[in-house]
C-alpha cells in the first residue's frame, strides 16, 4: 500500500522540496552562432537534459537562451554552449540567474 503524502515532493536526498531545487538561467551566446543551427541544436540538447525553455536569434548576432531545471542540467547546457554545435565559433558567453516561469513546458525555438 502506498501512502499519500500532501504538499510538495520531497527529494530524500538533500531534503529540499523538489521545485525549490528549479533554478532559471538567462544565456547570451557572442560568436558565430547564428546560420550554424544553433538554435536547433541547443534546443535538442536542451530536451536531452529535460530542461524547458526558449532559444533565439537576436538582432545584433547573439543568440538568446532562457533554460530552466535542475541545476546539474544547466550547468551542462552552459559547458555545451561555450562550444556549440560543430559549425559554430562562440567567442563568449555570457549568463545569470532569471525568474523561474512554472508554466513553461517544453523547450522551443523561437523566431
Amino acid at each position: 500500500m502506498s501512502e499519500v503524502i500532501d504538499g510538495p515532493v520531497q527529494n530524500e536526498r538533500l531534503g529540499v522540496p523538489e521545485e525549490e531545487q528549479l533554478k532559471a538561467l538567462h544565456i547570451l551566446v557572442e560568436g558565430k552562432v547564428q546560420g550554424v543551427y544553433y538554435r536547433a541544436s541547443t534546443a535538442k540538447k536542451a530536451q536531452a537534459l529535460d530542461l524547458v525553455g526558449w532559444v533565439r536569434n537576436l538582432d545584433d548576432g547573439r543568440v538568446e537562451i532562457h533554460a530552466q531545471g535542475e541545476p546539474e542540467a544547466l550547468s551542462e547546457l552552459v559547458q555545451w554552449c561555450q562550444r556549440g554545435p560543430v559549425l559554430a565559433k562562440v567567442s563568449g558567453l555570457h549568463h545569470e540567474l532569471a525568474d523561474l516561469d512554472r508554466k513553461m513546458t517544453g523547450f522551443e525555438v523561437r523566431k
